[in-house]
Order: C-alpha cells, then structure tokens, then sequence
C-alpha cells in the first residue's frame, strides 16, 4: 500500500490545484487508495467507489456502450469500453474520472479546485495513470 499511497501523493502534487485522488476497483467496487489534503468523513470515502461505479457501469451508461458495438457490427463483448473519462463540475471543485489504460476495471480519481486550468488537470492526470496502475499492480497495493 506504501507505494499505492506515495503514488497518490505524487498526483497531488503533480496535478494543478488537486485535493484528492483516488484508486477505484470497478470489478470488486472497492477504493484501493485514496490520498486527500483534508479530513472527510468516512461515508463521504465510501461513496466515492459507488459514484464512481455508476458513472462506468449504471445500466444507462452499459446500455450505451451495447448500442454502439450493436450499431459498430461488433458481436462480442470484447471488453472495450467507450466511455474513458468523465469530468463534473460542482460549485467548488472540479472532479475527474479516468479508466485505465492497462487495466481499464481501474478508474483513477482526481478532485481538484474549480479555478484549475481543466487543459492542464487532464495532461498531468494523464500522465499519472500508468503510474498509479504500477503502483496498484505491486506486490505492496491493498485494499483501503
């Protein structure tokens, strides 16, 4: 969990005006890491896994994905997702979500201030992705 947990402080420090990241499971539904720069309450920790699970997975959104392999002529679930990132903008904040590259079940989590260039929040996200799932993939990654 050691390296998971450095990786997730490096995305913070990294990411412009970041607050928080996490690692996301959608398989298992579980939060692999999570590194803030506050205190949260835990049910707060606890739904970011759920939320983040029903952006990738709701059935609407696995509806639109069936549809376009339908509408594409692809016949089998091959595993490809269409949706790759997703960005919410709240009064303060700015949230990120991005699948995987290597392991696209892996959804890492970024919150940052609202003020943040949006341009320059992806590009270093971005750049972060393979190293959190290195990080995750390690012999150290556990569960939070």
């Amino acid at each position: 969990m050691g390296d998971l947990n450095k990786t997730m402080d490096e995305c913070i420090s990294t990411i412009p005006e970041c607050l928080a990241a996490a690692l996301v499971d959608l398989t298992t539904g579980l939060l692999l890491g999570i590194r803030t720069v506050d205190s949260h309450p835990r049910e707060v920790i606890d739904l970011v896994a759920a939320a983040t699970g029903d952006l990738f997975q709701g059935p609407n959104v696995s509806a639109i994905e069936r549809t376009f392999r339908k509408v594409r002529g692809i016949q089998n679930e091959d595993g490809y997702h269409y949706l790759q990132e997703v960005i919410l903008s709240s009064d303060n904040l700015l949230h990120v979500f991005f699948r995987g590259r290597a392991n696209p079940d892996n959804v890492l989590v970024v919150v940052c201030r609202r003020a943040a260039n949006l341009g320059m929040v992806l590009a270093r996200a971005k750049t972060m992705i393979p190293k959190v799932e290195a990080a995750a993939a390690g012999p150290a990654a556990a569960v939070v």
